[in-house]
């Protein structure tokens, strides 16, 4: 990843908090901005186009959960709500609203810092040149994937695909999520070409054993790096 290319806005009203990550971001090769209330923040999002966004939800003004769903209209970005307030109906808003991730305080920079890195994976893949997960080289660019040094022969379905499980790897991907990402939300076919897919990819990837792709029964698939 090269996160001097990555801009980061932190959205909060405490001003330790603000200089603390505005410190950190920055020594870790981040471009960075700051608001400290709700309105500054939607303003400097306007300006600084933003990758991501770190933000609070109790400010003065527009709280957090009004910033993030105006935010989520204005431009691509990611949002990180990072609060004090561990209610799960909180966490459950915040994410409805568009919200990408949640953590709360008291934080550890390395980790945000990583949530920062997924999000910009995520989103923003251009940004990287090339992904490295595991075993997985990923070319945006060429769109080509790399298994253990081997260019893998896939068609553009098999690719989008492999790059989802890869980049949301260790965690377990419905079908449904699978169909939204891959296929797009008005997709009205079979969801058993999922299978199909999986198939396809376990055999490319000489997964015979299904160690790499594992299927959870009622709950969809887990790519699992090695």
């Amino acid at each position: 990843m090269q996160p001097g290319q990555v801009r980061v806005l932190v959205v909060d009203d405490e001003p330790n908090i603000v200089s603390f990550l505005e410190l950190g971001l920055q020594n870790g090769g981040f471009k960075v901005r700051s608001a400290q209330d709700g309105f500054d923040a939607v303003v400097q999002a306007k300006e600084f186009l933003p990758h991501v966004v770190v933000l609070d939800i109790m400010m003065p003004g527009l709280d957090g959960f009004e910033v993030c769903n105006l935010l989520k209209k204005m431009d691509k970005m990611g949002i990180i709500m990072l609060t004090a307030k561990e209610e799960i109906d909180d966490r459950v808003k915040a994410l409805n609203l568009g919200a990408d991730d949640y953590m709360i305080k008291p934080f550890s920079l390395k980790e945000l810092i990583a949530r920062i890195h997924a999000r910009v994976r995520n989103l923003f893949p251009e940004l990287l040149g090339q992904v490295v997960q595991g075993p997985f080289r990923i070319d945006d660019a060429r769109r080509e994937i790399h298994y253990k040094d081997d260019l893998l022969e896939l068609s553009r379905t098999e690719y989008e695909l492999l790059k989802f499980l890869v980049m949301n790897h260790d965690f377990v991907m419905s079908k449904n999520s699978i169909l939204d990402a891959v296929w797009g939300n008005n997709f009205t076919g079979d969801e058993n070409v999922v299978e199909v897919y999986i198939r396809s990819l376990r055999e490319k990837l000489e997964d015979h054993s299904r160690q790499l792709i594992r299927t959870l029964r009622g709950s969809g698939y887990r790519l699992i790096l090695k």
